[in-house]
């Protein structure tokens, strides 16, 4: 039986945990036996298989008092002692910091680590210590999953050769949703109200769309990041007195029942890795506007003016033209979505665990000489 560890920080609902406790849990499910270390515990995470085994890595109570040295040496003590006790197969970790803990902790176990890249590196790996860090661990891997190829042309070409690129899954409740029957007078977007997904942009080019179209509204599904986001755009919304026809709605547990309802979805990031909102509306065969963000995850999944249609980053006003047209071309809508849909059957998760099997495997096999 294959012993299978994963690193990230925790399984707080983000596209990284999503993909990671999809993928473990079907490992699991598969006799393989799965190990998930984090370093905390979140307040609202994606449930697990019960048989996968979840253990602590972070900082405990008593190291908070500690230097700030102390405390990244101990995180990476914790996760060395645990490989080292385990003894995996391999180690598969998920996003920046966690990477650099895998890739340095398991150092001289000969245990095997596939890191996996989530985020825009030129906007998330792009301190002085990343410039340092990239060259010098990312070749000790003995492999690398990617979303998009144009992440991987950051990385060094001697790890784009044994690297892969991987797309996310999305939830079986989203495949072969019946179409509805009507589509409302609403246009949606959902994801975390957070900076970079940039939805003060979508606010001001509906208050656009809203003049030429004032019986359309817009609602936003998604919870608060913290970072300041929900703030700017209530202010937006009240400022513009628009709170009778732009909604957040918070999170949602039943996106595939609400957004179908909506006649286009708009996608307005200024960045991300492989959006699973925007997967997740594709395959909700919904009509949809996206910007062409890096690194490059819309436009691998969507080909403008035949799935959907993609737009310049930032440009509220090609936003709003967009929005617009779908509005107002129905039939041009419809096709879109229904052209959107068949990315189901590309992403569905066991497609895409699959994948992740057969290369964990390789990778495997390969370390074993």
């Amino acid at each position: 039986m294959r012993k299978i560890l994963f690193h990230l920080n925790c399984f707080e609902q983000g596209g990284a945990e999503r993909v990671v406790s999809n993928l473990a849990n079907w490992l699991a499910q598969r006799d393989y036996q799965v190990i998930a270390a984090t370093e905390w515990q979140g307040e609202k995470e994606f449930q697990l298989d019960e048989r996968v085994k979840r253990v602590h890595v972070g900082l405990r109570d008593e190291d908070l008092s500690k230097g700030r040295l102390s405390r990244i040496g101990l995180r990476f003590l914790y996760l060395r002692r645990l490989i080292q006790k385990e003894r995996p197969d391999i180690v598969i970790s998920f996003t920046r910091r966690p990477n650099y803990r895998a890739i340095i902790s398991s150092r001289g176990t000969g245990v095997p680590v596939i890191a996996a890249v989530r985020q825009d590196p030129k906007s998330y790996y792009n301190t002085l210590a990343d410039k340092l860090l990239i060259p010098l661990l990312y070749r000790m891997v003995e492999g690398c999953v990617f979303q998009t190829t144009e992440q991987m042309t950051y990385f060094p070409v001697s790890l784009q050769k044994r690297a892969c690129v991987i797309l996310n899954p999305v939830h079986q409740k989203y495949l072969n949703t019946p179409k509805p029957e009507k589509r409302e007078k609403l246009v949606v977007q959902s994801g975390r109200l957070v900076d970079f997904k940039n939805q003060a942009m979508l606010l001001r080019a509906f208050l656009k769309v809203h003049e030429k179209h004032p019986d359309y509204s817009l609602r936003i599904y998604g919870g608060d990041s913290f970072d300041g986001t929900k703030e700017k755009l209530e202010q937006i919304i009240q400022e513009n007195h628009a709170g009778a026809w732009i909604s957040l709605m918070g999170a949602s547990d039943s996106l595939e029942k609400e957004l179908p309802k909506a006649s286009v979805y708009a996608f307005s990031s200024d960045y991300e890795g492989l959006p699973n909102a925007l997967l997740e509306a594709m395959a909700l065969g919904m009509p949809t506007v996206a910007t062409d963000c890096p690194c490059g995850g819309p436009r691998t999944v969507m080909t403008n003016e035949v799935d959907g249609l993609l737009i310049p980053v930032g440009d509220e006003e090609a936003m709003a033209a967009g929005i617009n047209r779908l509005i107002e071309d129905r039939e041009l809508a419809e096709r879109l979505g229904e052209h959107a849909r068949r990315i189901g059957e590309r992403i569905h998760e066991d497609a895409i665990a699959g994948q992740w099997e057969a290369y964990v495997e390789k990778i495997i096999e390969k370390a074993k000489g």
